[in-house]
C-alpha cells in the first residue's frame, strides 16, 4: 500500500477485499501506515468490520475513533456532513485517515443508488482537502454492478494488496446515472399545498404516519422533516408543492415535489456553517430520515425520505 505524505492532495481508494483475513490485513496496514506519522484516524464500517479491525489492531486501536457504520450510516446521505466532514473538521490542520464502508451485503435495492451517489460525492466534498478516505468493498457478496460503480466513483483500486488508477473514474457520471425518477405509490395519499396550507400539511402527514404506525421520536422525526421540505417548496419552489406518503416494506415513505430547481449535488450533505441564518432544512432531513433519495431536473425537484415503522 502506497505511503501518503501530508502535503498530497485528497485520496479515495476502493479497498476490493474476499476474506476476513484480507480485509483485517489491509485496513490495519493502512491505519498503522497512518498512526506512524501521526495522522489522527477514524473507522466507520459495519460492526462485525469494526470488531476485525480493534481486534488486529490491538493495542494500537487506542485514540482511533470507532463508529459503526450500520448506525452512523444507514442513510448514506449524513455520512458526508456528520461521519467524514464531521472527523476531519475536528482536525483542520494536516491531514487525516479515514475508513469508511457505506455498502455492505444487506443494503436494500431503495438505498444503493444513494450510496453510490454518496461515494461519488466524497469527491466533490473533499476535493483539494488533506485527507485519504479508504472505502472497502467486499467482492465475494456485492453484485458485480457494484464493484464496477466502485471503480467510477474511486480514482484508485486497491486489490490483491496493489493500487493502481481506475481506468473507469468519472464520479460525475454515476451522481447522474442514479438520479433517478421517483414516482410516488399508488395507493398514496397526496395534499397540495401553498403558504397557507403550511401547518394543514404538516397535520396532514403527521396523522397519515400515525395511521400507518409512526410513534414516539420516529413521529417527530417525520414531522420536522415534513416541515422543512414543505417549507423549502414555498420558499425556493414556485410557492407551493405536492405531499404524497405512503407505507412501503415496512418503512413510512413520504415525497415533497415542487418546481425548485436544485443544482447542488452536495445541497444537505455539508456541515452547517454556525454562522449561516438558515439553509438546514435539506441537512436535518438526512439526520433524522433512514434514507433520503433525491430526483432533480429541468422541471422540479423531489425529496423522498423513509422512515422505519
Amino acid at each position: 500500500m502506497s505511503t501518503m505524505t501530508p502535503s498530497e492532495a485528497f485520496a479515495h481508494p476502493a479497498l476490493f477485499y474476499r476474506t476476513e483475513q484480507e480485509y483485517t490485513q489491509q485496513t490495519v496496514a493502512f491505519l498503522r501506515e497512518g498512526l506512524a506519522i501521526g495522522e489522527p484516524a477514524a473507522v466507520a464500517v459495519p460492526g462485525p468490520n469494526l470488531e476485525l479491525i480493534k481486534t488486529g489492531l490491538g493495542a494500537d486501536a487506542e485514540g482511533i475513533t470507532f463508529l459503526d457504520m450500520t448506525d452512523v450510516g444507514r442513510n448514506p446521505g449524513r455520512i458526508i456532513p456528520r461521519v467524514l466532514r464531521g472527523f476531519a473538521d475536528r482536525h483542520p490542520h494536516g491531514r487525516v485517515r479515514i475508513i469508511g464502508e457505506p455498502i455492505w451485503a444487506g443494503r436494500s435495492a431503495a438505498e444503493y443508488p444513494a450510496c453510490a451517489q454518496h461515494e461519488a460525492l466524497i469527491n466533490a466534498a473533499f476535493e483539494g482537502r488533506a485527507a485519504t478516505i479508504l472505502c472497502p468493498y467486499d467482492e465475494g457478496r456485492l453484485d458485480a454492478e457494484v464493484i464496477a460503480d466502485a471503480r467510477i466513483t474511486h480514482p484508485t483500486v486497491i486489490s490483491n494488496g496493489r493500487e493502481e488508477a481506475s481506468d473507469a473514474y468519472d464520479w460525475r457520471a454515476v451522481v447522474a446515472r442514479y438520479n433517478e425518477m421517483l414516482v410516488p405509490a399508488v395507493d398514496a395519499a397526496v395534499f397540495s399545498f401553498t403558504d397557507p396550507l403550511l401547518p394543514a400539511v404538516r397535520q396532514f402527514a403527521v396523522a397519515h404516519a400515525m395511521r400507518l404506525g409512526l410513534t414516539g421520536q420516529r413521529l417527530g422525526d417525520a414531522e420536522l422533516a415534513v416541515a422543512e421540505l414543505t417549507t423549502n417548496s414555498v420558499r425556493h419552489g414556485g410557492g407551493q408543492g405536492t405531499l404524497a406518503v405512503w407505507s412501503e416494506a415496512g418503512q413510512f415513505v413520504c415525497e415533497v415535489r415542487d418546481a425548485g430547481r436544485l443544482s447542488d449535488p452536495l445541497a444537505g450533505r455539508r456541515p452547517p456553517d454556525p454562522t449561516q441564518l438558515g439553509g438546514r432544512g435539506l441537512l436535518l432531513v438526512h439526520y433524522v430520515a433512514d434514507l433520503v433519495r433525491v430526483h432533480a431536473s429541468e422541471d422540479g425537484t423531489v425529496i423522498r425520505f423513509y422512515l422505519g415503522l
